[in-house]
């Protein structure tokens, strides 16, 4: 009986083993250098560890009940409404062009909601017409009307009332 493997065939697989044989040999020490590099030299450890821990395992939101649940909810409403207020929109620039380019102009450069285009002196005539001051109360309070919706400070409760009165001068300015 002759052998079924030819000598072709026995030196491939004599080279593809010895192939196999030093891939694995090298993973192996890649494997222990990398051991060593990991123990040697150690990464530093996040000093906001702990940080990102609490705030992982803070509750998503709290249970309030009765007239303590209540009050519990005023004080963190009014604690959010005074952090929203401390928080100074666009670096407190009065440059009611940066504050238009920034928030503004997404709304009343397309018309979305019925806000007036800037520049288009039909639909600002009528509003100008009211007065700045009221200009100024829609733009600061947010106002529902026949012809659109204005959200509070545009949107940003960031704001200041500055702000929003120097940004509502600035549109009128361009739409006489």
């Amino acid at each position: 009986m002759s052998n079924p493997v030819s000598k072709t065939d026995s030196a491939f697989l004599k080279r593809f083993a010895q192939l196999i044989g030093f891939l694995a040999v090298t993973a192996f020490v890649l494997i222990l250098v990398a051991r060593y590099i990991h123990h040697k030299f150690p990464s530093e450890p996040n000093p906001d560890a702990q940080k990102v821990v609490a705030e992982r395992l803070a509750p998503v939101g709290g249970v309030y009940a009765g007239d303590t649940g209540r009050a519990a909810m005023q004080a963190a409403a009014d604690a959010a409404a005074k952090a929203a207020a401390s928080q100074v929109a666009y670096g407190g620039t009065t440059d009611g062009k940066t504050i238009f380019g920034s928030l503004c102009h997404s709304c009343h450069e397309t018309g979305i909601a019925g806000a007036p285009k800037v520049g288009d002196k039909a639909a600002w005539a009528p509003r100008i017409a009211e007065g700045m001051e009221t200009l100024d109360k829609h733009a600061l309070e947010g106002f529902t009307g026949k012809t659109g919706v204005m959200p509070a400070k545009g949107g940003n409760p960031a704001l200041s009332a500055e702000q929003i009165t120097a940004t509502v001068k600035w549109m009128v300015e361009q739409s006489k």
